[in-house]
């Protein structure tokens, strides 16, 4: 079962990411990789299970990385795993 906190940390971990995202930023902070951010986004959301996982994974690299990515669905779909067992990855929004 996820928890809605969890579902709720991501996304601030997720908006916080894309806030600093530019297309450089791997120049100004040598070492720097976009999945750093991927993980640490994914990190509250331990019980989605691996199928989810992978869909979450570049789903969360659309909105740190395009500015022009839906972001209310990013939001409805993440603030729907709350309570999902797995972490049903299918898009609602």
């Amino acid at each position: 079962m996820i928890d809605r906190a969890d579902t709720e940390a991501s996304l601030a971990r997720v908006a916080f990411a894309a806030f600093l995202y530019h297309p450089t930023k791997h120049l100004d902070e040598p070492g720097w990789t976009v999945e750093e951010d991927i993980d640490w986004a994914l990190t509250p959301l331990r019980d989605l299970d691996p199928t989810a996982r992978a869909v979450w994974r570049e789903r969360i690299r659309e909105v740190i990385t395009d500015p022009a990515a839906d972001r209310q669905a990013f939001i409805a779909d993440l603030t729907a795993l709350a309570g999902s067992v797995g972490g049903d990855p299918t898009p609602r929004g």
